[in-house]
């Protein structure tokens, strides 16, 4: 596994962190019944892309962040935060990819954690925080590089207990949509993977891919203070006809983990306007649902993520794994 690497210039701390969150009281804002039951960043259903995501992304991230195969909309991890957590609060990311969780927090007033463990990915990670605090971001954040597997040796163990939120996705797969441009042979396609070291999560199947997710889990619930929340966008894809049902193993990791499941929501990768969806897909979704129409599939264009959300039991019992 790569050795870890931490941002030079915010470094997650030795043995004491030297944070500034606002310690636990034992009480969280509900997210359903309540005085916030009315409230728009509440409901089941998120609307986080009124925006494309370059257009989220335009002027908020630095340009080399599109070379990710598997952006995270940032629409989705500012709802998450806002809705989850108060100013001062730690958000953590375990698979930050180019940091759109951390970037997210930071411009709201929250410190955040991330970990990656391909150097590409931390790198712009590190940039994009940068170029946060250069817009007026008030939050702290670091990037440590490594594997999330093993949180317990990547970060410092003064965070037990102290991480109110985390958000987070899994891989989909080695090879993902990526960018597209005209060849002579047709559409190429480029930056459409994760990397090439085979010890990354991503690179497995999904079996493998759900272990490891759950490793990751069990590292965060140690983490996050009781009554802390996850947040962890997935869904479902295509291989060779046949549809994996990533999110429900997500689901079970997380109960393997120790943490309990307290909604199951949708992030919206459609628009919504005037009452209709306004679909946002990308080539290759219009090519695969195209040709299964062809062929007398009746496929759909995909307009939403899962959006999973476990808690971290409010009772200080050992959490499994722990």
């Amino acid at each position: 596994m790569a050795e870890h690497t931490p941002n030079e210039a915010h470094p997650p701390g030795e043995d004491t962190y030297p944070g500034r969150h606002r310690a636990y009281d034992g009480r969280h804002r509900p997210t359903t019944g309540g005085r916030h039951a009315a409230e728009p960043d509440v409901l089941s259903v998120w609307a986080t892309a009124q925006k494309t995501g370059p257009v989220q992304r335009r002027g908020r991230y630095v340009p080399e962040s599109v070379k990710h195969p598997a952006r995270m909309l940032p629409a989705i991890a500012a709802h998450a935060v806002h809705a989850y957590t108060e100013p001062g609060d730690l958000v953590l990311d375990p698979m930050c990819g180019i940091g759109t969780t951390l970037v997210e927090a930071i411009h709201a007033g929250r410190d955040a954690i991330g970990v990656e463990y391909e150097p590409r990915w931390s790198n712009i990670a590190d940039a994009n925080i940068t170029h946060a605090h250069a817009q007026g971001a008030t939050g702290r954040a670091s990037v440590v590089r490594g594997d999330a597997t093993r949180l317990a040796a990547l970060l410092p163990a003064a965070l037990a207990g102290q991480v109110a939120l985390v958000v987070t996705s899994p891989p989909y797969g080695p090879t993902v949509h990526g960018l597209v441009r005209p060849g002579a042979d047709g559409v190429e396609k480029f930056d459409n993977t994760y990397g090439t070291d085979r010890g990354n999560l991503a690179y497995r199947d999904l079996t493998g891919l759900a272990d490891g997710f759950e490793q990751i889990l069990r590292g965060c619930a140690v983490l996050l203070r009781p009554g802390g929340t996850v947040v962890v966008t997935a869904r479902p894809w295509r291989k060779n006809g046949q549809l994996v049902d990533l999110p429900s193993a997500v689901i079970a990791a997380g109960i393997r983990a120790g943490l309990v499941p307290t909604e199951r929501c949708v992030a919206l990768l459609a628009a919504v306007r005037d009452g209709q969806l306004v679909a946002r897909p990308s080539f290759f979704q219009l090519q695969a649902v195209r040709k299964a129409r062809t062929a007398g599939t009746p496929l759909h264009l995909i307009t939403h993520e899962d959006v999973l959300i476990f808690r971290r039991p409010e009772a200080r019992t050992r959490v499994q794994g722990s």
